[in-house]
Formats: structure tokens, sequence, C-alpha cells
């Protein structure tokens, strides 16, 4: 069986494995997920993403190996920004904590399935016209320069949203008390609950996340043949993000200088991808980038709350 083959065989059968488990093991209808699942779930998806990388490793060789880890660390790290987002989300529409789980799971799913489709294109536009890559890079060099210089992000406000305009112009909604459904019927109409509403803004959220986080993994594996390596180091760090939701919804005002880590690896991206025809920066450079500055940002912002104390 030819190894390429294989090697998506394997990922698929384990991504549906993991689903099933995490849907039938890890997470009960209508139940609060406490602090120590969400720590299981997460180191979960992180083993099991580390696993699948050790395979790559076994099958393909170390280079694959390593821009599969930097691509999914990468991509991990930008997905934490996204979480803040979902909390102002959740708590807009007022969803009950009891049904976080199962909103978050639909929203993510259909995050998946919009990264897929992102890649594909994005995946083509590569292959078909190489120029593509320097206008990736320019504009995750002004995303990256743009966040940093902001002493403090623009505050989401849902309500001003597209997605929350679109939904209200295209969708018949209710803010009747849901009860755990995403649609139900009144006066033989269909309405579309207060869940539902969620589930779509989540998904379509997405779609701006994916406008920095798709370009900056074709960064790390720029060559267009290698889609697995793109495809499955985004969606483990999509399907991580439930759980480090829990665990991070308690800490949003935590980690004040996670947007400078992450602008300094959009910035940084972007710049490889601009000088590529002239200097050519490793794999290995990129992931160690990518450590150092998400992890000096978090650090950096616990010692900072804890000095201000």
């Amino acid at each position: 069986m030819d190894r390429t083959l294989l090697t998506y065989l394997v990922f698929s059968g384990v991504l549906i494995l993991a689903l099933i488990f995490d849907l039938g093991l890890l997470s009960k209808k209508n139940t609060v997920v406490s602090l120590r699942a969400a720590l299981m779930q997460t180191i979960f998806w992180v083993l099991l993403s580390f696993v699948f990388c050790g395979f790559i490793w076994f099958e393909k060789g170390s280079t694959d190996a390593v821009s599969y880890i930097s691509a999914y660390l990468l991509e991990w790290s930008l997905s934490i920004d996204n979480i803040f987002v979902f909390i102002i989300i959740l708590s807009f529409f007022k969803v009950k904590e009891n049904n976080y789980s199962r909103v978050l799971l639909m929203g993510i799913l259909m995050a998946v399935i919009f990264r897929i489709i992102f890649i594909a294109l994005g995946s083509e536009l590569v292959a078909r016209f190489d120029w593509v890559m320097y206008i990736f890079g320019a504009f995750l060099l002004y995303t990256g320069i743009k966040m940093f210089s902001s002493s403090e992000e623009k505050e989401f406000d849902p309500e001003k949203n597209w997605a929350y305009r679109f939904m209200q112009k295209f969708m018949r909604t209710t803010n009747d008390e849901p009860h755990g459904k995403f649609i139900i019927v009144k006066n033989k109409k269909t309405y579309f609950t207060k869940l539902a509403m969620v589930v779509v803004m989540l998904g379509l959220i997405d779609i701006v996340f994916a406008l920095d986080s798709i370009p900056a993994v074709f960064s790390v594996i720029p060559d267009p043949s290698k889609k697995l390596l793109i495809y499955s180091s985004n969606i483990f760090a999509v399907l991580g993000l439930r759980s480090m939701f829990f665990l991070l919804r308690n800490a949003a005002g935590k980690f004040e200088f996670l947007q400078q880590g992450i602008a300094i690896v959009l910035a940084f991206i972007g710049l490889k991808m601009l000088i590529v025809k002239w200097l050519h920066i490793p794999v290995w450079a990129s992931l160690l980038v990518i450590v150092v500055c998400i992890g000096s940002s978090i650090a950096y912002s616990v010692y900072d709350q804890r000095k201000l104390k």
C-alpha cells in the first residue's frame, strides 16, 4: 500500500476513534465539564497529536514530522486567542453551562469543515501561483505589526458582529428557552434557538480566524502536495479547542501579553514568507520561535499577574 494513502487512512481512523471516545466517554449531554475533565481532554488531544507526529516520523521521516509538529503548535497557539472570543459569545447568548460542551463541539466541527475547504483552496492557489505566498506573507506581517502595536485589542461585540447580523437577517430565530434544543416549532413554524445561533456564529467566526491561521501554516509547510500535514495539524489543533475552553474560561484576563506573543509569531512567519527567495529559514528555527514567543508571553503574563497581587 502506498505510504501516503496509509497515512491518510491512519489519520482518518485515529480521528474517528478519538471523536467517538471524546463523545462517548469524556462528554455527556447536559453535564457541566469539570476542570479535571477538561484537563483530561486537553492531555488526550495533545498526546494524540504527538503520537500521530511519531507515526509521521516513522512513515515519512524526521523532516515531515518536524513540519507537522511546528504547524500544530502554531495553529494551537493561534487558537488560544480564539477561545476568549468564544467565552464572550457564550456569555452574550446566556448559554447555560450544561450546554457548553455540545454547543462548542458542534461549532468546532463546523470550523473543521471550513478549514478543510480553505486548505484545499489555499493549496490549489499556492500550487498554481507562487506569488500568492508573498501576499500571504505581507498580510501576516501587517497583521502582526498591527496586533503588537495595539495596546489593547478592540473588545469583541457579538451584537455588532457581521455573523450575528447575518443570522438575524436570514434565519428565523427565537429567544425562548431552548431546553437543550437547537430547533423548536411554534405555530407550525420552525425557529432556530439561541443554541443554534451560537453554533452557527462559532463556525462563521472561524472564517475570520482562518484568515490568519491558514496562510500561517503555509509558511511552515509551503509544499502544497503535503496537504495531509496541513490538514492534520489544523484539525488536531481545532478539535482541542473545546477542552482548552474549559481550562481557560476563568483565566481570560490572566494572559495579558499573549497578544504580543502571537503578534511576534505572525510578523516572523510573514517576514519569513517574504524573504524565502533570498534566505531560507529552516523549519526547526520556526518551531523554536513559536515555542519561545508563546511560552514567554504566557510566562510573563503569569509573572505580571502575581507581581500585581
